[in-house]
């Protein structure tokens, strides 16, 4: 659920910032490509009527937005969508809604309930518009906004289809890496005596019930989940449901959010020799890849799971890296953040979060074979509303922390100001030699837990109570900027050392300080 904000520091320090990012992403709204009028009268009660639209080249969606005056006046109109050959033509009626529908979307990989998915073919497409009722004398005018999706546009546009769940900034919580009947969920079948692939409700209904704001469904290599999704996502209107798919190769894994478009994940063949010509595609159809569970064993336990390119990488095409998976921050053999670690101390800024790659959403933790129950770990996500674009642009910038035990309320933030310049995780400050940088710990955790906090991954002793002994805990401290690049972190530890937060940077770099290699 979204957090309050407890007037905290840090929600005042930045409350200015968000109403700037939140007016760009309205102004982000494209216009439509076509808008279609047309007038109605009584004579045209029981009839159907074809509104036809030229579709170009190159476009792979076609988005509807439908209205039509009278409704005081009892006026229905119900909407249809044929294809380029009219009804009964090669694609012949694309779906017919009735009048239960005032936006409908059709894409090669998914579309709105009661219409199909399928290839977009230019061509002369029509509305089908049919008329139950019209009274005599009765006049009717109708409007639909027609847009054209194209190959490389971000799966949220136009966002109409996507409109945010709530229109404000806080703290999101949500579970980035889960898998279904898509690929290898499963789970017990009705009578209990065999197992089946999962249907993907059991995992949206389980995240609902834990009180998540967003899940990414992530399964292997495909998106056919995301014609689901346009059915569970009106219905689910406080959950967030992401687009993704983990790209699995022999090579590593990694997730892959906000996209539905193609993208071939045959690294070691001649169509994608390396994990480069991978991660350029994803670069030009905008979504957001983050390494999964990097230290993992490649062999027949685990086929591509830990991170093993064959060439070296260019990491600063990649967005974030599942610094834990499921339960792996108990066991230092498998966590990913000595991994990440070392990617930040290269100057790379990339923002560690977390997944519970869970596989059976009806199965509570602890699991057979050391699964994670779904929401365990929670990344937790400061973004501007509860959207797409806004969780996936906050995660882009480093707003997260990771909650390693899936709790509803634990709260980490770091804010860090200096010369009146203020930061918080993610974010960069500039910082001379000599000069004092204020940060500032805010967080709810268990009592008898402490902080640690961390510069350039070492232990840092911050010269003021650590362990935490009420419900909200502010620590405050000063930390001289030396001149040159540095990383600042914070976790929380229980009193038996275990992980239950994990905070990401605020980076601080000295002035003329040479860019990331």
């Amino acid at each position: 659920m979204s957090h309050p904000s407890h007037r905290s520091y840090l929600h005042s320090l930045l409350a200015l910032a968000w109403l700037v990012l939140a007016g760009a992403a309205c102004a982000a709204e494209p216009a439509p490509d076509l808008v279609l009028k047309g007038h109605l009268q009584g004579s045209d009660i029981h009839t159907y009527r074809e509104v036809p639209f030229e579709v170009p080249e190159g476009v792979n969606r076609v988005t509807v937005q439908f209205d039509y005056s009278g409704r005081a006046e009892r006026t229905t109109v119900d909407l249809g969508l044929e294809g380029p050959d009219g009804f009964r033509g090669k694609d012949g009626l694309r779906g017919w809604s009735g009048g239960s529908k005032q936006v409908v979307t059709v894409s090669a990989t998914d579309a709105t309930p009661s219409f199909f998915p399928g290839p977009i073919r230019a061509g002369r497409w029509a509305l089908l518009l049919g008329i139950p009722n019209i009274r005599a004398g009765v006049e009717a005018d109708f409007t639909a906004k027609v847009w054209f999706g194209h190959p490389g546009d971000p799966a949220w546009l136009p966002e109409v289809l996507n409109p945010p769940l709530r229109d404000q900034a806080g703290w999101y919580r949500g579970d980035l890496h889960m898998h279904g009947a898509h690929s290898d969920g499963s789970c017990q079948t009705q009578s209990g005596e065999a197992r089946a692939p999962c249907p993907l409700i059991f995992t949206v209904l389980e995240a609902a019930r834990r009180g998540l704001d967003f899940i990414a469904l992530s399964d292997h290599n495909t998106v056919a989940q995301a014609n689901d999704l346009r059915e569970l996502q009106p219905y689910f209107d406080r959950l967030l449901l992401i687009p993704a798919r983990e790209v699995t190769t022999f090579q590593g894994h990694a997730n892959l959010f906000g996209t539905t478009e193609p993208l071939d994940f045959r690294v070691g063949s001649p169509a994608v020799p390396d994990w480069n010509a991978l991660l350029r595609e994803a670069t030009g159809l905008k979504g957001l890849i983050s390494i999964n569970h990097p230290i993992r064993p490649n062999d027949e336990t685990c086929m591509g799971c830990g991170w093993t390119p064959k060439q070296p990488v260019d990491m600063r095409l990649v967005q974030a890296i599942e610094v834990v998976n499921g339960r792996d921050a108990l066991s230092p053999a498998y966590s990913g953040i000595p991994f990440w670690q070392a990617q930040l101390d290269k100057g790379l800024h990339l923002t560690g979060v977390g997944g519970s790659d869970n596989h059976d959403a009806n199965h509570q933790w602890p699991l057979p074979g050391g699964s994670s129950a779904l929401g365990m770990p929670t990344t937790v996500v400061h973004a501007r509303a509860l959207s797409m674009a806004a969780i996936l642009d906050a995660i882009r910038a480093g707003h997260v922390f990771v909650d390693v035990q899936g709790t509803r309320d634990r709260m980490l933030e770091l804010a860090a100001s200096v010369h009146g310049r203020q930061a918080e995780m993610g974010d960069t400050l500039v910082a001379g030699k000599g000069d004092k940088v204020r940060f500032t710990i805010c967080t709810t955790a268990p009592a008898g837990a402490r902080v640690e906090v961390l510069v350039d991954g070492n232990p840092y002793a911050p010269g003021a109570e650590t362990t935490i002994r009420t419900p909200r805990q502010t620590l405050t401290f000063d930390w001289t900027g030396d001149g040159q690049r540095h990383w600042i972190r914070a976790n929380v530890r229980d009193a038996s050392n275990e992980l239950l937060l994990v905070g990401n940077p605020v980076y601080v770099e000295g002035q003329g300080a040479a860019p990331p290699s």
